[in-house]
């Protein structure tokens, strides 16, 4: 416990008094250190907390006088004063200036009698200091060893929860995004929105530091996690004391050993993930339901599916041996911190880069609203990456081959590109003619346009067509029932005399939806014409 004015004023061998009615607040301040002065101006000599004491040999005796000085010893910090009395000193009992000058200035002021010597109010505040360094150092070994007694059993929470229970200091482990592995309290599911920025900037960064804040009055710090790579991030909820604070490295190594221990013992899992992954790419034409069950048998439940490629190192420049070896380890470790990001963990190393490069490209398949961008800046920083468009499962080889197409152009650009069917498309359409364009999706659509509720089926056939004749995504995105979306596309075909399961009917459908979502992207802007309106019925 920290040693307090009243601890000292209880001692009976000190026989120390205060000169006026002291109120409780002042008595509990606390006693850092002890020091003597008899200087007229002593603040520039303090360092915050301490017990002065004076024999007050050059004490002043009017009023304003004391109250300067007494303001002196307020302002360097001081915790409190003691004056000395006793026969051959200047004083045998406090001035009355002085003390009216420290109970307005909220000073407290005690009395040292004659038989106590300074030295021995110094001795017994050094000696609480010291009884309370020794508390602290023993309360911290306890920690570190109930902590060191919870690394020894399964998982992270025990070492969570007993550093929760020992200090009082919420804690939580994150993944490098942020997500929530592990906490002391059974009831936090997800980190405190507050802590996001700080959980953000610190991951950024890597294992070069650390970072704390005051949010809503909640002291919150964040120490990274890991030994050659960041694993993780501790999430401090709470003020730690001088103890807590002692521990708080050994916490940090307990926690790295655990996580880099997670990493080992998950590589049969990622090595499996990885051959799952080489078996959905080795058949060039995977049935849809195979690779749709494939995927959700690891939690990849995305309606559409994308592929990325990122070039782990410069391989090119690597010989063969240890720099080749370096370079297949940096991209193992790499897939390793990409996996444990990627939902569904379908991550693998292809055994040579670009022109043999002994580093390989590391290949991976990811759902359609998965940042990949955030994933790439994170676990793959200034790397060349490709990014494949928007697939169905059984089609994810191809949208892998457009990925790795990619990585010449993200080499030049200095950041990942990424395939988006609509840019190419977009760009041969600018290249047509408007007129010609708009007289092609007229005779294609026009009989929708035509109908009743045209716009609905024409807007139904968009949909299908650009969720790659999903039926569910389809309903989802228009919000109605999967057999509505069938009706609807039954009635546009039979209008059209279309087929949707002819390639080439199909595609003329595609165009001419292409053509009219473009031009209602871009009409009124970039000065560009509007385009003409579509045919009407006759009549209206």
């Amino acid at each position: 416990m920290p040693l307090r004015i009243s601890d000292l004023l209880a001692r009976s061998d000190l026989a120390l008094s205060v000169t006026y009615d002291v109120p409780p607040r002042l008595l509990d301040r606390t006693i850092e250190a002890a020091t003597v002065s008899d200087l007229p101006v002593p603040g520039k000599w303090l360092q915050g907390g301490e017990l002065l004491m004076t024999i007050g040999l050059l004490l002043p005796s009017d009023p304003a006088t004391c109250r300067a000085y007494v303001r002196e010893v307020t302002e360097g910090g001081a915790a409190c004063l003691a004056l000395g009395l006793g026969q051959g000193l200047p004083y045998q009992e406090a001035p009355a200036p002085l003390v009216a000058a420290a109970e307005e200035a909220g000073l407290p002021l005690l009395t040292v009698p004659d038989e106590v010597p300074f030295i021995a109010v110094t001795k017994a505040v050094f000696d609480a200091r010291a009884d309370e360094q020794r508390e602290v150092l023993h309360r911290a070994f306890a920690t570190q060893r109930r902590l060191t007694a919870a690394a020894a059993g399964d998982g992270l929470r025990p070492m969570l929860a007993e550093w929760t229970a020992a200090t009082g200091v919420g804690a939580a482990v994150l993944d490098p995004l942020g997500r929530l592995l592990a906490t002391g309290d059974r009831a936090q599911h997800t980190p405190p929105p507050q802590a996001r920025d700080l959980v953000e900037r610190v991951a950024a960064r890597g294992l070069r530091g650390s970072a704390s804040s005051t949010a809503g009055g909640q002291q919150l710090e964040v120490q990274p996690l890991g030994a050659r790579r960041l694993r993780g991030l501790l999430l401090l909820t709470g003020r730690p004391d001088d103890a807590a604070r002692s521990v708080v490295p050994g916490l940090v190594s307990l926690l790295s050993l655990e996580l880099e221990r997670r990493h080992l013992r998950d590589e049969p899992e990622r090595r499996r993930r990885s051959a799952l992954l080489s078996e959905l790419l080795a058949a060039e034409d995977p049935a849809a339901d195979r690779a749709r069950d494939m995927l959700h048998s690891v939690g990849l439940t995305a309606e559409r599916v994308r592929g990325v490629v990122v070039e782990p190192e410069d391989g090119r420049e690597a010989a063969d041996g240890a720099a080749g070896e370096a370079a297949a380890a940096a991209a193992q470790e790499m897939a390793a911190d990409l996996a444990l990001a990627i939902p569904g963990g379908l991550v693998r190393v292809t055994g040579t880069g670009p022109g043999g490069a002994p580093g390989g490209l590391i290949e991976a398949v990811v759902g359609e609203d998965l940042d990949v961008h955030d994933v790439l800046a994170r676990f793959a920083p200034h790397r060349p990456a490709g990014i494949g468009p928007a697939t169905a499962p059984e089609a994810v080889r191809v949208s892998l081959r457009q990925a790795a197409g990619l990585l010449a152009v993200s080499r030049s650009a200095g950041e990942p590109a990424e395939a988006r069917q609509s840019q190419a498309s977009r760009l041969l359409l600018d290249l047509g003619d408007r007129r010609t364009l708009h007289g092609y999706a007229d005779s294609v659509l026009g009989p929708l346009d035509l109908a009743d509720n045209g716009e609905e089926l024409i807007a139904t056939l968009a949909a299908w067509l650009e969720t790659g004749g999903a039926w569910d995504a389809t309903s989802r995105r228009l919000g109605v029932h999967r057999h509505t979306v069938r009706n609807r596309l039954d009635k546009a075909m039979d209008l059209t005399g279309r087929r949707l399961d002819d390639p080439d009917d199909r595609f003329d459908l595609w165009l001419a939806t292409r053509i009219r979502r473009g031009d209602a992207a871009t009409s009124g802007t970039g000065g560009r014409p509007a385009p003409p309106p579509p045919p009407t019925r006759p009549g209206r």
